[in-house]
């Protein structure tokens, strides 16, 4: 008997063996609670990302639909260029200058300068990840579409009339160090971030700003030929209205990656509500900006304005972009309807003016953008008038001074705007040598 015991006992060892080596393993392996925040939040950066990304196609078909036909391909190859520009640029300089963490060379104002982007290594263990946050690729991915953004604003503004070349180049600047620097002095905890200024998604960091640059070039390069003729505005309609519905609502789809991934987390359940709620208001902002400018389009001019409308609707967007978690679904509504008042009454204000902005860009992005960000504390008691102002002001100045700077050393270089001929042909054919629609072109 004893020998049968014995002899099921050696027998058992190394099954014992076995099943105490697995548990050992079972106790190192992380929890999805230690893990489960960098999933989630990564992800959110993902899904935001490429619904921000979805953004420059809106950009694109928005801007393709508000210029005259003969312009339509400068304007798509424009805004290809430009997001691939931001891509390259944001990699190589944009990203550390941004977030230079304690590299900062000038401590809470300029950031870590000529330091590209490494990504983590190919299959990274969990215990090698730092589980408090998310992917570095993920943030860089989501990132890189704000940069992008911004870009993209000024493209529409300066459209019909300036060559691609300096355009590109200006490109190069604002995506590589213009918007990284003034950036970085919010999201890369400096000198805004400490004095308590807030923009929770970017209505002054990305979109005044686009609109500062915007309204330097269109200083620079002066209205298009007939636009400001025997003290008159003159109308230059856009080509296809249904491109341009199309674009803004692609933007209007874009715009919840761009506010909901804003959170910057997803790994609770108090973090996956709040994107939730952003997603609500972001859309309630929306519809606001749309309502208002229908109805007092309709009350102005006698006729309700679809291009007024769709612009209502994105300047309903970027108010709602520096605060769309904290505020109810009525505040969001009438956060985005005075964006929408804003730009109805901006558009004749920069005719008046003789600023040409082919699409609305400036009244879209930077009158509302400014708006959104100074009526913030409104619904977030953690904030203040006098902050949201200086922010708003230290940007708007830097950036407006910056762009001119190089718009005026661009067009000093080798110019800026494009022959008399050239624009009353189209830069389709003058700058590019092919046409969007060569069927209705003139034989």
């Amino acid at each position: 008997m004893n020998r049968i015991l014995t002899t099921a006992a050696l027998a058992f060892l190394p099954v014992a063996a076995v099943a105490q080596e697995a548990a050992e393993a079972v106790e190192v392996a992380p929890t999805f609670d230690e893990i489960g925040p960098y999933l989630m939040t990564t992800l959110l950066f993902l899904i935001g990302g490429f619904l921000v990304f979805w953004m420059a196609a809106g950009f694109a078909m928005l801007e393709a639909g508000l210029v005259r036909s003969k312009n339509v391909t400068m304007q798509l190859m424009k805004n290809i260029a430009l997001f691939s520009i931001a891509a390259v640029m944001y990699w190589l300089i944009g990203f550390n200058l941004m977030y230079p963490g304690d590299g900062w060379i000038v401590s809470g104002w300029v950031g870590t300068l000529f330091a590209p982007t490494a990504l983590e290594p190919v299959g990274l263990s969990a215990g090698a990840a730092s589980l408090d946050y998310a992917s570095v690729a993920s943030d860089f991915f989501f990132q890189l579409m704000f940069c992008a953004t911004t870009a993209s604003i000024v493209s529409g503004t300066l459209a019909e009339r300036i060559k691609l070349w300096p355009f590109l180049f200006f490109v190069v600047i604002l995506t590589g160090f213009i918007y990284p620097i003034e950036a970085s002095w919010q999201w890369g905890g400096g000198w805004l971030s400490e004095i308590g200024f807030s923009d929770f998604a970017g209505s002054t960091l990305v979109h005044a700003a686009g609109g500062f640059a915007a309204l330097a070039g269109a200083i620079v390069l002066g209205p298009r030929i007939g636009k400001y003729r025997d003290g008159r505005t003159n109308p230059m309609p856009g080509s296809n209205l249904a491109l341009a519905t199309l674009g803004t609502f692609i933007l209007w789809l874009g715009w919840f990656g761009f506010n909901g991934g804003s959170q910057l987390a997803a790994g609770t359940v108090g973090d996956i509500t709040d994107v939730g709620r952003i997603f609500a208001n972001t859309n309630a902002a929306a519809a606001g900006g749309a309502i208002a400018a229908l109805i007092l389009t309709q009350v102005m001019y006698k006729k309700p304005d679809l291009t007024m409308v769709l612009n209502g609707a994105l300047a309903g967007l970027v108010s709602i972009t520096a605060e769309p978690l904290m505020p109810t679904l009525g505040g969001a509504t009438l956060i985005g309807a005075i964006g929408g008042v804003i730009v109805v009454l901006a558009v004749p204000m920069l005719d008046r003016m003789k600023i040409d902005d082919v699409v609305g860009a400036i009244p879209v992005h930077l009158f509302a953008g400014i708006w959104g960000t100074l009526a913030v504390p409104l619904s977030n008691d953690g904030t203040s008038f006098v902050t949201q102002f200086i922010g708003v002001a230290a940007v708007g100045i830097f950036v407006f001074v910056v762009s001119m700077i190089v718009w005026l050393i661009l067009k000093a270089a080798g110019g800026i705007r494009v022959s008399e001929e050239a624009e009353i042909t189209g830069l389709d054919v003058a700058e590019l040598g092919m046409e969007a629609y060569p069927e209705f072109s003139k034989a």
